[in-house]
């Protein structure tokens, strides 16, 4: 029996205005592909931005896109948050051919974790003891944001994952005494 293989990359990208997305699905050379939707449900909102696309798409979704920034659009990017993104991808029959992701977002994350990292004097050579237990520090920081997409985006426990990105965000606030 024919049919479409959907399926869709969510890389992490570092530009924290935009959202990639890319059509990985393998399509069915027997059956038509017609209709073919992206609805996004941002962190925090209980309902879905529905935009309408092509087959083997590549993308690039900004904050009007999603409904966040509703002036200056194409002039102006307003960063787009971190959090759990669901996003599902349909052809026709929508309600029948689709695919559901859960996406972590941790490009703020990350944007502050490296700009923690460009601030550490490391060299070439075995650092001094405070330099080694910062950069375990941040190599711990980096494991719990890795931990965190994982369980999200694997395992289905999106609240494990959340409160692992929280604590992350939390140990690389304390490190850059954001709170202090």
């Amino acid at each position: 029996m024919a049919n479409h293989i959907l399926s869709l990359e969510v890389p992490t990208v570092m530009n924290p205005c935009i959202l990639k997305i890319f059509d990985t699905s393998v399509y069915s050379n027997l059956l038509p592909v017609t209709c073919p939707t992206l609805n996004i449900t941002v962190p925090g909102f209980g309902y879905s931005i529905q935009l309408d696309t092509t087959q083997d798409f590549v993308d690039t979704i900004t904050a009007c896109d999603l409904q966040l920034q509703t002036t200056d659009c194409g002039t102006v990017n307003v960063d787009i948050p971190d959090g759990i993104y669901i996003i599902k991808y349909s052809v026709s029959p929508n309600e029948i051919v689709y695919v559901e992701y859960n996406h972590l977002r941790i490009t703020q994350a990350l944007n502050k974790y490296y700009n923690v990292l460009c601030d550490v004097d490391a060299n070439a050579c075995d650092p001094p003891l405070k330099i080694k237990q910062r950069l375990e520090e941040l190599r711990l920081i980096y494991m719990y944001l890795q931990a965190a997409k994982g369980k999200v985006e694997f395992c289905h426990e999106p609240q494990k994952g959340m409160s692992l990105y929280n604590y992350a965000m939390k140990l690389l606030n304390k490190m850059t005494c954001t709170n202090c």
